[in-house]
Formats: C-alpha cells, sequence, structure tokens
C-alpha cells in the first residue's frame, strides 16, 4: 500500500486495498472520492506528504464529529468546512494503528524461536505504538480451516481474551502451529510517539484509527488495551536506528531477544528504510537477536524474493531475513510458505 507520492495514486491504491483486502465499502467511497476532487486533493495537497495519507485523514476527520459509516460528502463537507480542527489533528498525530490480532500470526515463528532453548524470549518491537503486540503469552488462538473448523488452538481458557484466525492453503497443512504459549520475560519497543497505554485519549485515537466496518477489530482493541494496561511495556521515543541496539541489549538480560515489527517499515522514507533493515540484518548476524518482520512485499524486497510471491493484499511474515509465511494485513489469515516448518 502506497503511504507518498502523487495523491491520485495514494487513493487510487488504498481504495484497491479496502475494497479487496479488508472490505471497507466506507473507506472505499471515501478514496475514490478523493480521486475524482479536485478541491479536496488541492486541500490534501496543502499538508506534508507524509500526512496525506487517507487512513489519518479519515481518522481525523472522524475525530472531529464525521460518522463512519456515511456518504463521501461528509467527508468532503468536513475537510472543505474545516475550522483548522481537522488539520491539527493530523499534523499533530500519526497511523500508529496497533492492531493486536496480528499476535496470531506471528505466534507460530516466535514459539519457533521459543523452541530454540529453556530460556524465556525477550521481546522488543519497532513501530510499538502502545506496544499491544507484544503479548502473545496473554493471549488464546485459535486457528480455523477454511471452511470454519477449528484445526487448532493454544491458550484457550483461563480468562484469557482470544484471537482467531484462518489458516490458508499450504498453511492449514505445515505451518508450525504451536503446542504452547511461549513464555516472554521482557516486553519492550520503540516509536517516534510512542502511546502511553493508561492514557485515555491515546488508545480513543487508537479506536478512531479501527475502520468503521471492523467491530471485531474493535472488540480486540479494548481488550487488548486492558492486557497492556495490567503490565504496561517498556517503550522509549525515537529513531529506531538509534534507539534499537540499547533496547536490545537491555533485553538480552531476560531472555532470547526478538525484534519484531509490522506494518511499521513502509512509513520510512527510502533511506531510513534501507538502513533500518541494514541495522536488522546486521544484529541477527552477530546473533544479537532474532528479526521478525510483517510487511507488504515491496517495503523488504530482499525478504521477499526468498519465497513464493505472495497474492495481492497480503504481508510476507519474515524470520531473520527469510520469509516464512503470507500474512493478512490486520491478522486475520496465514498462510505457511516455508518449506520446512522446522525454524528457524
Amino acid at each position: 500500500m502506497l503511504v507518498e507520492g502523487d495523491v491520485v495514486a495514494v487513493y487510487e491504491d488504498f481504495a484497491a486495498y479496502a475494497g479487496a483486502a479488508d472490505d471497507s465499502p466506507c473507506f472505499t467511497e471515501w478514496a475514490l472520492g478523493v480521486v475524482g476532487d479536485a478541491e479536496v486533493r488541492a486541500w490534501l495537497e496543502t499538508l506534508p506528504a507524509p500526512k496525506r495519507q487517507p487512513n489519518l485523514v479519515f481518522a481525523a476527520a472522524r475525530w472531529h464529529g464525521v460518522a463512519a459509516p456515511a456518504p463521501y460528502d461528509a467527508l468532503r463537507a468536513a475537510l472543505l468546512g474545516d475550522d483548522g480542527s481537522v488539520r491539527a489533528t493530523i499534523l499533530s498525530r500519526a497511523t500508529q494503528t496497533n492492531e493486536a490480532g496480528r499476535m496470531a500470526t506471528l505466534l507460530p515463528a516466535l514459539a519457533a524461536v521459543a523452541a530454540l532453548g529453556d530460556e524465556p524470549l525477550a521481546l522488543v518491537e519497532v513501530g510499538a505504538s502502545a506496544g499491544l503486540c507484544l503479548y502473545p503469552d496473554r493471549w488464546g488462538h485459535r486457528y480455523r480451516a477454511p471452511d470454519g473448523e477449528v484445526v487448532h488452538e493454544v491458550g484457550v481458557g483461563e480468562g484469557r481474551p482470544v484471537l482467531e484466525c484462518r489458516v490458508d492453503g499450504a498453511g492449514a497443512a505445515c505451518a508450525p502451529l504451536p503446542g504452547r504459549l511461549p513464555r516472554v520475560a521482557w516486553r519492550g519497543g520503540v516509536d517516534l510517539h510512542p502511546l502511553d497505554v493508561t492514557d485515555h485519549d491515546a488508545t480513543d485515537w487508537l479506536e478512531t484509527l479501527v475502520w468503521p466496518e471492523h467491530e471485531d477489530r474493535r472488540r480486540v482493541l479494548a481488550a487488548a488495551v486492558e492486557v497492556a494496561r495490567q503490565d504496561p511495556p517498556h517503550l522509549v521515543a525515537g529513531d529506531l536506528v538509534e534507539e534499537l541496539p540499547a533496547l536490545v541489549e537491555r533485553a538480552a538480560a531476560h531472555g532470547r531477544v526478538v525484534v519484531q515489527h509490522s506494518a511499521v517499515l513502509s512509513y520510512l522514507p527510502e533511506p531510513a528504510r534501507r538502513r533500518a533493515e541494514e541495522l536488522l540484518r546486521g544484529l541477527v548476524a552477530e546473533g544479537a537477536c532474532h528479526w521478525l518482520s510483517n510487511e507488504g512485499p515491496d517495503v523488504l524486497p530482499g525478504v521477499t524474493a526468498t519465497g513464493p510471491a505472495p497474492p495481492p493484499g497480503l504481508f510476507v511474515l519474515g524470520l531473520d531475513g527469510r520469509a516464512v509465511a503470507w500474512t493478512h494485513a490486520h491478522g486475520r489469515t496465514l498462510t505457511w510458505t516455508a518449506p520446512d516448518p522446522d525454524l528457524p
């Protein structure tokens, strides 16, 4: 999904994604409305390029009272009639979608790392937002076949909230679905603007970022916030390249380090993305950590190239630079593609 560039191209791309990958008729209509609306495009072009992202603009409009789902005219009126409030929100906030559902797609790779020894995991997340994806051990995970039949459960019961994920195709046959939850001894992360999970304004913004039709994601978010509030993670503010080495070193005192990120590097300019990838590969080569990436196929082409090309709209899950699965951007599906389920 395009994050920056020509407004028409960005919003056309978002419309295709919203219409196919996750089925948001409202956001599809809004994005296509922008494509055909010269006045709104001109308004958007007065914003800094990184701030023109559809998710951010739509969320800011909803933050200031635009109902959703609603016809495109409601969004248009809010933007063209803005008294400065919507613009201020766009400029001051970010698309920090903290999709806890992704933990169900990350879990098999995390469990494979955990199986390497008896020590617990120490999780470090890049682009952590509020750190809601750092609690795979506090959730139950239920995996279903495409026909809806439950094929595997782990951690279900004992009062844990449950994430649902469909395993497709090869994934249903060979994904290394774990028999037990990993032990996690430490949770931390870095973000340019980390969100405090105990701050209700911050968590209300996270809820606004959830697409309007996705009641299931809102329920997961509410549960994830409650989980994290019981044991808030250690989050630091700053640039990932500058802050990550010290975080990895700190995490290493607690267990086997795994650095993870989902739908994060796409928001970095290309030079910064390359620096981040170089750093992560270097940390893996040094034995300082394992690296779990979950990004669009064009974000880390070197990882994507190590596996089969994913269908449109899916992410590539990588472990230590090797593609191992295709995942849905919000954690709804997992298709394992690595030929050998024994990882890493």
